[in-house]
C-alpha cells in the first residue's frame, strides 16, 4: 500500500536513505545529515510537482516512493525513484517480495492515479539486479553516461516505461 509521506515520517525516511545497501545503490551515496534532510523534506513537501509517498508492507511502513518532475501537460511525465528498509525487511526475509511490491505498486500509482504517459528514471549501471528488475516491469533502458559523482566515475542507465507498455496486474 502507498499513503501519503506525513512529517511524521520524515525521520523513517532518513534512517532507511542512510541504510548501507541504498546508499550503495544511489548515485548521492553520502550519509543524509538532519539538516540536509530537513531541507530536501521542506522543499518536496511543498513542491506541487513532487509526490513523497511511504510504502507499507506486511502492515508496517517498509520504504519511500519519490515521484518528481511531475508535468501537467500531455505528453504527461514524471521521475521516479524508491528506497526499502533494506535492514528491517532482511530481518524479517521479506525482501524480495516487497521489492516486488512496490514497483508494482510504484507503477499502478504512476498510471492511475497520477495519470502519467512515461515514467522515468535513473539506475546506476552496475546495479545489474535492480536493471533486471527494472525489464520485469517492461522499463526500456536508454543510453547510459557517465559522471563523477563525489570524486567518482558512475554509469548511469536512464530507464522509462510507457503507459502503453506497463504490465497489468496479472501479465
Amino acid at each position: 500500500m502507498l499513503r501519503i509521506a506525513t512529517d511524521t515520517d520524515v525521520a523513517a525516511i532518513r534512517q532507511w536513505r542512510n541504510q548501507e545497501p541504498n546508499r550503495d545503490a544511489s548515485i548521492q551515496r553520502h550519509e543524509i545529515t538532519e539538516a540536509e534532510h530537513a531541507g530536501w523534506w521542506a522543499a518536496a513537501s511543498s513542491d506541487p510537482t513532487r509526490r513523497v509517498l511511504i510504502f507499507e508492507y506486511a502492515d508496517q511502513p517498509a520504504g519511500v516512493v519519490n515521484f518528481f518532475d511531475l508535468s501537467t501537460v500531455a505528453p504527461r511525465t514524471a521521475s521516479w525513484g524508491f528506497f526499502l528498509d533494506a535492514e528491517g525487511l532482511a530481518a524479517r526475509d521479506e525482501s524480495l517480495p516487497a521489492w516486488i511490491a512496490v514497483m508494482g505498486e510504484a507503477v499502478g500509482y504512476a498510471f492511475d492515479e497520477l495519470d502519467l504517459d512515461e515514467l522515468r528514471g535513473e539506475v546506476l549501471a552496475h546495479n545489474t539486479v535492480v536493471r533486471q528488475m527494472n525489464r520485469r516491469f517492461r522499463f526500456v533502458e536508454g543510453t547510459p553516461t557517465t559522471k563523477i559523482v563525489d570524486g567518482r566515475r558512475i554509469e548511469i542507465v536512464p530507464i522509462a516505461l510507457s503507459s502503453n507498455d506497463r504490465r497489468q496486474r496479472g501479465s
